[in-house]
């Protein structure tokens, strides 16, 4: 019989609440413990999503000896930190995205997760779906031609304005936030990393960026585009254009257990249906499959670095005023 793994949640974040549903629906997972600051948080929390442990302090979940995994959901500055002392403290790690905002932490965590041998993968729920798969499917296949433009987008209007995603210090900045999501998501169509990027941002009181539109470059003509931001009304979409048909996913960050996307061809539309699991479900399932059958997780350590690779090279055209080449 496989092991149930024990999960600790380091931190109440709000994206908690994401994974305690399936968390707690898995047959492989056991939601045993929470983390706090202070005890009293930890406490209030796990009486409110029904956890049997509260740790009043991060270093009391990694001493904790029954939890198997961490899922890290503090804010973006504190994720190379906590994962790396999760990892040595002999924890296998699920860590939020951005999984980091530099290149040199992220080293260090891939650095940490091969010496300890403990799994470590970051938290792209969308890329465990049944629509994202289909979606590659389609593509890879030909379906739609010679791909020529993948398009994107991920906005919402964030009202809290003493929110971390608000703060440069903090890894803050739409792009990190959700940008990272069209841009993941046509690497991912292309299966290869952009030749060149050129962005544009919108700087905030912080200097962090409230919205950002970028472009990407890719081999064999391939062009990506994308806007992301805070102060705009909620939308997501992607959409790619290939020299035969075209392809509209409309809800493509957050599938739900049934979700439809469009194919169209010379001016005829097909709806395609695509039946699902719960969007986090997948990236629970994953990770247990990785640390009890030792399969490679399905976001990759590498995949992971192109893609804060790519997002650092749009924040550097946005501030130089010019085009990044790699």
């Amino acid at each position: 019989m496989e092991k149930v793994l024990n999960w600790g949640l380091l931190s109440t974040a709000r994206i908690n609440r994401s994974l305690i549903k399936p968390l707690n629906a898995s047959k492989r997972t056991r939601l045993l413990a929470v983390a706090s600051r202070s005890q009293s948080t930890a406490d209030a929390y796990a009486q409110e999503w029904n956890i049997p442990r509260a740790h009043g302090s991060y270093e009391a979940l990694l001493n904790d000896p029954e939890i198997d995994v961490i899922y890290n959901s503090l804010p973006n500055h504190l994720h190379a930190e906590w994962t790396i002392k999760a990892l040595r403290a002999g924890k296998h790690v699920l860590c939020e995205k951005p999984i980091t905002v530099s290149l040199e932490e992220l080293d260090a965590m891939i650095a940490a997760s091969k010496e300890t041998g403990n799994v470590l993968a970051e938290a792209f729920m969308y890329r465990h779906h049944a629509q994202t798969l289909k979606v590659k499917e389609i593509v890879d296949a030909g379906t739609l031609g010679k791909i020529q433009l993948i398009k994107g987008a991920f906005t919402f209007t964030l009202t809290r304005e003493d929110n971390y995603r608000n703060f440069k210090d903090m890894g803050g900045g739409s792009i990190w936030d959700i940008g990272c999501y069209p841009i993941s998501y046509a690497r991912m169509l292309v299966g290869a990393e952009p030749l060149e990027v050129f962005g544009w941002q919108v700087q905030g009181p912080s200097g962090s960026d409230e919205s950002f539109i970028g472009q990407m470059k890719f081999e064999n003509g391939v062009h990506a585009q994308f806007d992301c931001g805070f102060k705009s009304p909620p939308r997501s979409y992607m959409e790619i254009v290939g020299s035969e048909a075209i392809l509209k996913i409309p809800t493509p960050f957050k599938p739900g257990p049934k979700s439809e996307i469009e194919l169209i061809r010379a001016g005829n539309s097909e709806i395609i249906k695509i039946k699902g699991q719960e969007v986090y479900l997948g990236e629970v399932e994953d990770m247990c499959d990785a640390i009890t059958k030792n399969k490679p997780p399905r976001v990759s350590l590498a995949d992971s670095r192109g893609n804060i690779s790519t997002i650092l090279a749009l924040l550097e055209s946005a501030r130089e005023g010019k085009k990044v080449s790699f």
